[in-house]
């Protein structure tokens, strides 16, 4: 479930945007496919995880511990707010280190320089603060987690295993240390509760202000 997931991820970055081939770079067309290209496969891998669940498994509920809970979300709090704090701090060390440019994530490159409309920049923040975090959740700390559980690894081994994961399977090398940095809180808070909710919060919470860093930036209220 786990390496479809990757695979319709991987598949659907490349072919649906490539079958458009070049445009013009000042054409309308360019923003919204580049927004939509972020956006899409992003959903369609984690809806193969759910698919593959309800199909094939027993449930979200039992195979990626999805449930509601406000406890939950209360621990997802808790672990984001730290999960910020140790964000803030390996960032700015990890700038000075690699240097800015090295340092700036995928999606802040792929839209740097860009004016998006209001309706693109908006699902641009909401993608980066509610839609990816979940859908990342849902793959990594959900079936990723629920598998290994399922082959009887150790809580650590799992945790420190699919942490690995998350941070690599970014295909970010300059910024691995500092995503696995931020991937320790949010596994905690799934390692802890023994569910996905608050791992989801506290991914969501990480990731609030550079959603809305992004959307200033793309609506040009503060430079790139």
């Amino acid at each position: 479930m786990f390496f479809l997931a990757q695979l319709v991820f991987l598949l659907s970055s490349v072919f649906l945007v490539a079958p458009l081939g070049p445009m013009d770079p000042d054409s309308s067309l360019r923003e919204t496919v580049l927004i939509v290209g972020l956006v899409l496969p992003t959903l369609l891998a984690a809806g193969v995880v759910l698919a593959a669940t309800r199909l094939r498994g027993n449930g979200p509920r039992r195979d990626l511990g999805l449930e509601w809970s406000w406890a939950d979300v209360r621990t997802g709090l808790k672990y984001g707010a730290l999960c910020m704090g140790l964000a803030y701090v390996g960032a700015m060390f990890w700038s000075q280190w690699v240097g800015e440019e090295n340092a700036n994530s995928a999606v802040g490159s792929l839209v740097e320089g860009l004016q998006l409309s209001p309706g693109l920049a908006v699902l641009l923040f909401l993608h980066v603060f509610l839609i990816a975090p979940t859908c990342e959740e849902l793959i990594f700390r959900g079936a990723l987690w629920g598998a290994m559980e399922r082959l009887r690894w150790s809580r650590w081994t799992v945790f420190v295993s699919s942490t690995a994961i998350f941070a690599v399977a970014h295909l970010e090398p300059e910024r691995t240390p500092l995503l696995l940095l931020i991937g320790i809180p949010i596994a905690l808070a799934r390692l802890y509760t023994g569910r996905l909710l608050a791992s989801i919060v506290a991914h969501q919470m990480n990731n609030l202000l550079g959603a809305v860093g992004l959307l200033l930036m793309a609506l040009g209220v503060i430079p790139p």
